[in-house]
């Protein structure tokens, strides 16, 4: 099992460093204390053996067995199930990984379960090692933390994704050919990133009016609203990124729409110029074809002025068509 850290804590204080569930569980059950298990990517035959030691409801685990689920909390008697959805941004590929973090909630313990990198739980857990006030307050501080490190992590995400629009901007208004497929991409990311987002507003205001129902004690009261005041301003700025994103688009698909106009513009402006000149050479090339063919029956040839007539009737008739067609503008 993939067993990140396993601690009981008594009074907000390490206590004890169990080497197995069955440990943890004894301790905890014998100093009156909180286990807190930290479980990385563990498979169904482990996260099973972790519900039957701490009595994890059948219906939780079948959930976290699941998978793949959206931002949740559910209570299921004396324990809650919270889902999260964590996210970071990869700088060197420009794109945004998705992970999902488990929380099995009980009276004295708390087990989470990560599937990705994402959030650090280390440092939450060194945060409250260090303020043991805070985690005196039990399994529901763990929650707060835990959720306040997701939120925080959000932040660069968001840094991330903005920055990503703003080259966008650039690129829209400098003919590339890719904007069209990076905008498609950029909006998948981000409405992934509002699914994670948006729910943790219901989850967190349903902790705060709910106080009593999920035990949250009232010294928590202030640091969840500080949590909500963050994902309110999170998914406000999701969606701006989402309309910008289909502003960006509905642009993009008209600068391309115009760019092909005007190719097809110039395209028929260069159509009519060569057939301007061709019709012009025509003409001068007809008269001459027929002067050319030496009938001994063509009272032309004899004539004296007959060269200098069709002469002149090449070049009058090019002059006409040039005026004719520099007038309605195919020259």
């Amino acid at each position: 099992m993939t067993l990140v850290d396993n601690a009981v804590y008594v009074n907000g204080k390490r206590h004890h460093n169990p080497d197995s569930l069955d440990e943890t569980f004894e301790l905890t059950r014998s100093s009156g204390g909180m286990a807190w298990i930290g479980l990385y990517r563990p498979d169904e035959v482990e996260l099973l053996a972790v519900a039957e030691e701490f009595g994890l409801n059948l219906l939780i685990v079948e959930d976290a067995l699941a998978g793949h689920q959206r931002s949740k909390l559910e209570q299921y008697g004396d324990q809650l199930f919270l889902v999260l959805r964590p996210a970071r941004y990869l700088d060197d590929v420009e794109r945004v990984e998705f992970g999902e973090l488990h929380l099995f909630v009980g009276p004295n313990f708390v087990v989470t379960v990560r599937h990705a990198e994402s959030p650090d739980l280390t440092r939450v857990r060194k945060r409250l090692e260090q303020e043991p006030d805070l985690l005196a307050l039990g399994p529901q501080a763990v929650l707060y933390a835990v959720l306040d490190q997701v939120v925080d992590e959000y932040a660069p995400v968001a840094a991330g994704l903005e920055n990503d629009i703003d080259e966008i901007e650039d690129q829209l208004f400098g003919g590339d050919a890719e904007v069209p497929r990076r905008i498609y991409e950029l909006s998948r990311e981000v409405i992934q990133f509002h699914r994670a987002i948006s729910p943790l507003e219901n989850v967190v205001g349903e902790l705060r009016q709910n106080a009593e129902q999920y035990g949250i004690p009232a010294d928590l009261h202030d640091n969840l609203g500080d949590v909500l005041d963050h994902v309110l301003r999170l998914v406000d700025r999701v969606n701006a990124y989402r309309a910008i994103l289909e502003n960006a688009l509905t642009l993009s698909s008209t600068l391309a729409s115009n760019r092909l106009a005007e190719t097809s513009i110039e395209q028929n402006e260069q159509v009519k110029r060569i057939s301007s000149w061709a019709a012009i050479l025509f003409a001068p090339t007809l008269v001459g074809t027929i002067y050319g063919m030496n009938f001994d029956h063509m009272p032309e040839l004899g004539w004296q002025f007959g060269y200098p007539l069709a002469i002149v009737a090449m070049f009058g008739m090019g002059a006409i068509l040039y005026v004719t067609f520099k007038r309605n503008k195919w020259l």
